[in-house]
């Protein structure tokens, strides 16, 4: 977990344990996921020099090798965008922050928005849910 950006607070814990829980979920059993939290120009860089788009975006994932329950993969975030639209809807950034990394990890095990069964709206709440009820009941630490 790599905070580049200096004006959010960020719980890396609750992050990195959300990513476990939804690789755990589906299967992966050994590998290694690294998150960054990055500012919108440093997210806009990486988007455009690695998918040819000109813009900053909320998240994304990049998976490196995947194979036989064997994970390696990268999940990049824009803290700044999470807190433009958490002050939107009207909930604090760190909600925001998790969505965008459930979102990322979700595209690691394999779920794409353009697949029909994969539906984010239903997906990502569940998985969020899952991931808050077992974080307050360990206190914190999901494993």
């Amino acid at each position: 977990m790599v905070d580049r950006q200096g004006h959010h607070q960020v719980d890396s814990q609750r992050l990195v344990d959300a990513t476990r829980h939804v690789l755990q979920t589906h299967g992966v059993t050994s590998g290694q996921v690294s998150i960054a939290v990055l500012d919108n120009d440093m997210i806009h860089e990486l988007n455009r020099d690695f998918l040819d788009h000109d813009f900053a975006t909320d998240v994304l994932s990049f998976v490196l090798e995947r194979e036989n329950g064997m994970l390696e993969g990268e999940i990049a975030v824009s803290v700044e965008m999470a807190a433009e639209q958490a002050d939107h809807y009207g909930w604090p950034t760190a909600h925001e922050l998790l969505l965008y990394v459930v979102h990322g990890a979700l595209h690691l095990v394999g779920l794409d928005d353009k697949q029909p069964e994969f539906d984010p709206e239903e997906t990502e709440p569940e998985v969020l849910d899952k991931a808050y009820k077992v974080s307050v009941i360990a206190g914190g630490c999901m494993f």
